[in-house]
């Protein structure tokens, strides 16, 4: 864009920037896409803890909903760090990049597992629903569970692998959308089920475990010294039962795109999906024990354990039909959005991985369309389907191994987290509780007993879950190798390409759009206030950080305008693809937008002139602010002086628009309206 002074209609080389990291959701619909994983385990976390360790599952699955609240408190402590706080980050900050390759290797295998465990579970309740209604009906037809399960599962992952691919404010809607339904079903299901237990009866689950040879694994030789009781015999059904909390990590890879204020909008999410969660999955699995014969409830219902619920609920035989007919839906529901939330979660951490050079540049390149990481998705999710085929709708089976990534990405996560307490001592916006000081020394004496409870649990979990052992150190182990192997086949890559054995610096990966008219409603501004904020240097942007921190994102947008100065008449280059220099600055306003949790804008426009083009946008976008930083050369006089020159030139003589002017830099601010 040339310095011209006619006014122009067109936009010839405005570059409207795209990345689906500048959309933010607010806590609810975070909420909502972690509930979708940690709710969802009251479907089928009861069958499997039965299985494992009797009918005393539900007091275990109660300690570990209660203790799950301590890791989550993990998780806000490191998010207060890192907005992008998950465990790869925090690992590495704190050990170094080899373990934390170990700690994300055990994370994916969480992912992977994730998705198709809730998929198969749900197609399991929806096979068992059919074949108590088809005799109903007189339908002499009876679903094979297994393959209707692995036939839905399929399904379901390949849909919400399209809502990923469009980005995740559509994703999260969904979540939410599935989170009120299921608290329209939690709701009546707790009343009523208080309602039963009132009229036949409270007969509480006895407290001591009972173990078989399978669920002792290699202890089952040692089973006669093992009280059900004592240390060993509770940390084995805690860790049987440990599976009720997962879907952790999942709240640190949301925080990022939380809106603000980011850090009380955790704690917001954070205490929601404790409610919620806890509620909901120690009452069913209590009532599950409490109402349903044991025959039942071991037989029939192993695998759908809240629609037997339904049906032994006191209540006409009909209405019980009907409700049953309402669990199932919402469990097909909620357990598909599980789905989401491992795609959602395993999507950002590979993200992390993407950034660091890790993994190759290739699997970053955004949607030609929705900007998002669109080819990790399509790696995460074709190992689900994979993991669905191989499974053949065995759901102890993939609880058993599901729980293997969970554990080992906890232990990692909070050891983490505590080292930083020594090694990085600067200001903590929040801290897990219980900090002793002696001496002038801090004792993070909570986070001590989170980590040794989760390191004691993860060991026991090692010589008693052999599926969870042998398949998930084998998967772990080959995702070690293939990140060691990526990322020196990158790092040599990178050093041939720049000559330079320098850090790799990491750059978030956007699309780059010509826009042929410079409008509001081109650039989705809709909002009664604008801000223009120019953007020239990577390492200035204290006026932006002030102006995202002053705005109501109600009513004002933001547009962050960065410019490529040329020389001469012409300007060179190609614009569909950013240069290094404009990578890093785009990568520096995305980093201040997520800091913040506010939406931006962001616009490129090569130009000889850069503050014509500052008056240029700011008049075609009917903007009623324009703010900059101070330049190195020029006084804040002097920059007012040419901003009001262009401005002059851009404006029609007719038209009078006053535009508030403001050069912010640190701890000071130069303002004027013309």
């Amino acid at each position: 864009m040339p310095n011209i002074p006619e006014r122009k209609k067109t936009a010839r080389n405005v570059i409207l920037v795209t990345t689906a990291m500048l959309s933010f959701i607010s806590f609810w619909r975070a909420a909502a896409i972690v509930l979708c994983d940690l709710a969802s385990t009251a479907y089928y976390i009861g069958g499997i803890a039965e299985q494992a360790i009797g009918k005393a599952a539900p007091w275990f699955i109660l300690g570990v909903m209660l203790f799950s609240y301590t890791v989550r408190a993990v998780y806000i402590e490191s998010c207060s760090m890192f907005v992008r706080g998950g465990v790869y980050r925090v690992v590495k900050e704190a050990m170094g990049g080899t373990l934390a390759k170990l700690s994300v290797s055990a994370l994916i295998f969480d992912y992977v597992l994730t998705g198709p465990i809730s998929a198969v579970s749900a197609g399991q309740y929806l096979a068992g629903l059919l074949n108590t209604l088809l005799p109903i009906f007189e339908v002499p037809l009876r679903v094979p569970s297994e393959f209707f399960s692995v036939l839905f599962a399929i399904a379901i992952t390949l849909y919400f692998w399209w809502q990923n691919v469009k980005g995740i404010p559509e994703s999260s809607g969904k979540a939410l959308k599935i989170m009120g339904i299921t608290t329209v079903m939690a709701v009546v299901l707790i009343a009523w089920g208080s309602f039963t237990l009132a009229v036949k009866g409270f007969n509480w689950p006895p407290l001591a475990p009972v173990f078989t040879g399978e669920s002792l694994g290699w202890l089952h030789g040692f089973s006669d010294k093992i009280a059900p009781l004592g240390v060993i015999g509770i940390m084995i059904a805690f860790g049987h039962s440990l599976l009720a909390m997962s879907g952790e990590e999942s709240l640190a890879q949301v925080y990022r795109e939380m809106e603000a204020p980011k850090l009380k909008n955790l704690k917001r999410a954070g205490f929601i999906i404790f409610l919620y969660s806890m509620l909901l999955t120690s009452l069913v699995s209590f009532f599950a024990v409490m109402i349903i014969p044991d025959a039942a409830r071991t037989g029939q219902y192993s695998g759908n354990l809240i629609s037997g619920l339904a049906m032994y609920l006191v209540g006409p035989t009909p209405v019980k039909i009907l409700f049953q007919a309402f669990v199932v839906f919402v469990g097909a529901l909620i357990l598909s959005g599980a789905v989401n939330t491992s795609i959602v979660g395993s999507n950002g951490v590979l993200n992390r991985l993407g950034e660091d050079g890790i993994l190759p540049e290739t699997l970053r390149h955004p949607h030609p369309r929705f900007g998002t990481s669109y080819r990790m998705i399509n790696l995460v999710v074709g190992l689900q389907a994979l993991t669905i085929l191989l499974c053949q709708g065995n759901i102890y089976v993939l609880g058993e191994a599901y729980a293997f990534g969970v554990i080992w990405s906890f232990v990692f996560k909070s050891l983490a987290v505590l080292m930083l307490r020594y090694k990085d001592k600067s200001p903590r916006e929040w801290k897990v509780p219980v900090n002793l000081r002696i001496f002038g020394l801090e004792i993070p004496m909570g986070l001590v007993t989170i980590f040794f409870v989760l390191f004691a649990t993860a060991c026991v979990n090692l010589l008693t879950k052999r599926v969870a052992t042998i398949s998930g150190s084998i998967f772990t182990l080959a995702f070690f190798i293939i990140f060691l192997v990526s990322e020196k086949i990158n790092t040599a890559k990178r050093h041939k390409e720049e000559g330079s054995d320098r850090e790799r610096q990491h750059i978030d990966r956007v699309n780059l759009s010509e826009m042929d008219l410079l409008t509001p409603e081109a650039c989705h501004c809709l909002k009664p206030n604008r801000i223009v904020v120019a953007a020239r240097s990577p390492h200035n942007l204290v006026h932006l950080e002030k102006v995202l921190s002053e705005i109501d994102p109600e009513t004002t947008e933001v547009i962050v305008l960065t410019s490529k100065v040329g020389k001469g008449l012409q300007l060179e280059g190609s614009f569909e693809k950013p240069y290094p220099q404009e990578e890093e600055i785009f990568t520096c306003v995305i980093a201040a937008a997520e800091k913040v949790g506010r939406p931006v804008t962001l616009l490129s426009v090569p130009t000889n002139d850069p503050y014509y083009v500052m008056a240029r946008v700011a008049f075609d976008l009917k903007a009623q602010q324009l703010v900059l930083g101070k330049s190195e050369k020029f006084s804040p006089e002097v920059q007012m002086e040419e901003i009001a020159v262009a401005w002059g030139s851009v404006t029609p003589p007719d038209e009078v628009r006053p535009l508030r002017i403001r050069i912010i830099w640190t701890g000071k601010e130069y303002e004027e309206t013309i």
